[in-house]
This record gives structure tokens, C-alpha cells and sequence, in this order.
């Protein structure tokens, strides 16, 4: 019987290896959709708790307040990926996402019981971005460990489609924040909800960490210990010597995380704060959008397993550059919600080619004994400037009256990602994953 560490080539499965390698995908998801759930509440629930530690001003002051700490969390993220990629590195994948879990768990609780700015003055909400920079350091970890071990179980010539679920559940992890933030809505009152009720969401998820972890303890680890004994694993020396991947991954990773968060986490106040829809409108709409957007990734990823990693990200490229400006414009005017659906899914379906395969090919450039600190710092360099920066970008130029400034930075991005994809090569077929089972 072969185990998840063995390196000999395999092009055939048998059922008992099959089941191991699915259960091992399942098991590292349900933690990265709990660790997103974790992540995404502060974002969705910020409506409510944004007078609650940022009393002054109006609702755009408020709300980009609250968006200047979610951007605090993506400046940890360099940090995780460095701590984390390490560690998975030098002491395997398993042992960096059990750590990484926990923290994100201390963080949900400190949050759910922080009190108000009202109760202990300016301490609010600096001990709100302590939390908030806690859970940024474990999502920094989290991203490049499961991805890592994802892309490391899935079965080869499927491998698009497997690791696909790791935008599964992140996007799983955004939608269930957003379902228990809907369900509050209907059954709490406004009031309710910015006195009390948006702490239930951050109790929930710290809850849930829990269960996370101990299902991740039943996991094996993919690494072997001459890997992981080798004096380059987890180094910046040994990942300096790949510093052409890194750079690449750094050149599509900021314009797929600038998309990725204007059409996620920010939409929602993007129609409420600038199409004036209604905010329970507004979730209900992002709600339906995301659950569709959950289940077009395994499609796409299955997609980039019949013509190559590199076309998935051109195909990208094109279609965002050309469809930003159009989609945002006629969301920025959007009446009617069905309208609204259709947009924003149509905005997904682009950014799809991108995030169904993002975890998978950034770990397909590097080696083995590099390859959680490669995929975890590159990813998280990069998101915490560009995606972190996203609604805080936004809505800095809306407080400024050039709001449709934000919409030709997230094209400008996402043509140099286009580019970038159109200058590597396709690492589906030349990657270093291509010689491991």
C-alpha cells in the first residue's frame, strides 16, 4: 500500500489510495472554510458593529474605518506566509494548518467579546486590530499550507479539479458568514444587530475552529522527512534560488486578489453604499451570487485540466480587463436585484479562471522543500497590498468623488496579470508536481 508521501509516478489509483486522497482533501478544506469563515465575518458584519468601535463621522468614515483595519489583517499576512511556509516546510503541512486553525480561533473569540467603544474609550478598537492582525498572521499561513498539501494529494491529471476545493470552501467559508449574517437579519432587528447580534457570527466561528482541528489531526502529512531534512527546506535562501516563480506569482496573484476581493467582500457594500439597494437586498443578492460562484470552481478547475494551466490564467486576463469598467458602471446603477445577481455572477465567471486554479499553480512552480513557503509568501505579499488595500482603496476614492478611479486599477491590475500568464510557461506540464503522484 502506498502512502501520501511516495514519489514514484503514478498514473493509476487504486480505490483504497483514491478514497484516502479524497478523505485528505476533505479533511484540509472544512479547516480553510472554517478559517475563512473566521476571516469573512468581520467583513460581512461590519454594517452593524462599525458605530459600535468607530462612533464618529457618517456611514463612509465608519465603514472605512472598519476597511482600514480588515486591511491592517492582509499586512500580517507576509508574516504568516513566512512563519507558516516554514513550518510546513521544515515540519510538514499537517502540523502548519493545526496551528493555523487555532489561531484563527483565538482570534473570532477575542472579537466576539471585545467590548464597545463606548465602554472602554480608544482601547476598542485598537484591541479589535490586535484580533483582526492575529487572524491576519494564521490566514497568511493557512492560504499556502492547504493549498500546498491540496495540490500535493489530488490525483494526477485531475489535479485542476481536487485542488479546485480549496476555492470551495474559501468561497464556502464567505458564503456561510453570509448566511448566518442573512439569517440575523431576519430574525433580529436593525438595532438588535448593532447592539449584540453581530458578536453571534464570531462565536460561531470560533466554535467551529474547534471542530476544524480535530478533524485535521486524522490527516496525513504529503512531505517525507528527507524533504523535510534537507538545509534548504523552508528557507528564503533555498526559495531565492526560484525567484523567477516567485516574482510571477507575485505579478497574477495582484490583480487575481484586487478582482477577487472587489467582487466578494466589498460588492456588498458596494451596492448598498453606492447603488443604495437595501443592506438585507444586498446579501440576499451576494448570497445567491457566491453559492453559484462556490460551485463554478470545480468546472473551471476541471477546465484547466483539458487546456493547461497557462490558458485558464490568459483567458482571465482577457476577460477581466475588458469586463471591469462595463460590470462595475452598470452595478454602480443597478435597480433591480436580479439585474444585480447577473452581473455580479457574470463578474465570477471571469475571476473563476483565476481562482479555481490559484492555490494549484502557484504550487506547481516550486519544489517540494520550498513549496509552502513559495505559494504562502508570494500569495500573501501580494494579497496584503493589493487585495487587503481593495475596499479601502474604494472607498477612498468614493470620499474623494473619484470613485470610478478604482474601477481602471482593478483593470490596470488585472491586464498585468494577463501579461504576466502570457509570458510564463504553462506549469501543468513543466511544474515540478508533474513528477509526484
Amino acid at each position: 500500500m502506498t502512502d501520501l508521501t511516495d514519489q514514484t509516478v503514478a498514473t493509476t489509483y487504486d480505490a483504497h489510495d483514491t478514497r484516502r486522497r479524497i478523505f485528505a482533501i476533505v479533511g484540509a478544506s472544512s479547516g480553510n472554510l472554517v478559517e475563512w469563515f473566521d476571516f469573512y465575518v468581520y467583513s460581512f458584519c461590519a454594517l452593524y458593529f462599525a458605530p459600535a468601535f468607530f462612533p464618529s463621522g457618517n456611514t463612509t468614515t465608519q465603514l472605512l474605518n472598519t476597511a482600514g483595519v480588515f486591511a491592517a489583517g492582509f499586512l500580517m499576512r507576509p508574516i504568516g506566509g513566512w512563519f507558516f511556509g516554514r513550518l510546513a516546510d521544515k515540519h510538514g503541512r499537517k502540523t502548519a494548518m493545526m496551528v493555523s486553525v487555532f489561531m484563527m480561533c483565538g482570534g473570532s473569540l477575542v472579537i466576539a467579546v471585545l467590548p464597545t467603544y463606548a465602554q472602554i474609550g480608544a482601547l476598542a478598537p485598537a484591541l479589535l486590530l490586535v484580533a483582526r492582525l492575529f487572524q491576519g498572521l494564521s490566514v497568511g499561513g493557512e492560504y499556502g499550507t492547504s493549498a500546498t498539501y491540496m495540490s500535493e494529494v489530488a490525483l494526477k491529471g485531475r489535479r485542476g479539479f481536487f485542488a479546485s476545493f480549496q476555492y470551495v470552501t474559501l468561497i464556502g467559508g464567505q458564503l456561510c458568514a453570509l448566511l448566518v449574517l442573512v439569517i440575523l437579519q431576519q430574525t433580529l432587528s436593525t438595532e438588535e444587530l448593532k447592539a449584540w447580534g453581530w458578536r453571534v457570527p464570531f462565536v460561531i466561528g470560533a466554535l467551529a475552529a474547534l471542530v476544524a482541528l480535530y478533524l485535521r489531526k486524522s490527516l496525513e502529512e504529503t512531505t517525507t522527512a528527507e524533504t523535510r531534512q534537507r538545509k534548504e527546506a523552508g528557507t528564503l535562501r533555498g526559495l531565492w534560488q526560484h525567484k523567477g516563480a516567485f516574482a510571477t506569482v507575485l505579478g497574477f496573484t495582484a490583480g487575481g486578489s484586487l478582482i477577487f476581493y472587489t467582487f466578494t467582500t466589498y460588492m456588498q457594500k458596494y451596492l448598498v453604499n453606492t447603488a443604495g439597494m437595501h443592506a438585507k437586498t444586498a446579501s440576499n443578492v451576494m448570497t445567491a451570487a457566491l453559492f453559484v460562484y462556490m460551485i463554478m470552481q470545480p468546472a473551471f478547475g476541471a477546465l484547466s485540466d483539458r487546456i493547461g494551466r497557462r490558458r485558464s490564467m490568459l483567458f482571465f486576463g482577457f476577460f477581466a480587463t475588458i469586463g471591469t469598467v462595463p460590470l462595475l458602471h452598470a452595478l454602480k446603477d443597478v435597480t433591480s436585484p436580479y439585474a444585480a445577481f447577473g452581473l455580479v455572477v457574470v463578474a465570477l465567471a471571469i475571476v473563476s479562471f483565476y481562482t479555481s486554479i490559484s492555490g494549484l499553480i502557484k504550487a506547481e512552480m516550486f519544489p517540494p522543500e520550498v513549496r509552502a513557503l513559495g505559494v504562502g509568501l508570494s500569495y500573501a505579499v501580494a494579497n496584503a497590498i493589493f487585495g487587503g488595500s481593495a475596499e479601502y482603496v474604494a472607498l477612498w476614492l468614493k470620499s474623494v468623488g473619484s470613485e470610478t478611479t478604482f474601477y481602471w486599477y482593478v483593470t490596470a491590475l488585472c491586464a498585468i496579470a494577463g501579461l504576466v500568464s502570457l509570458r510564463m510557461r504553462d506549469p501543468s506540464k513543466e511544474g515540478y508536481l508533474r513528477h509526484e503522484p
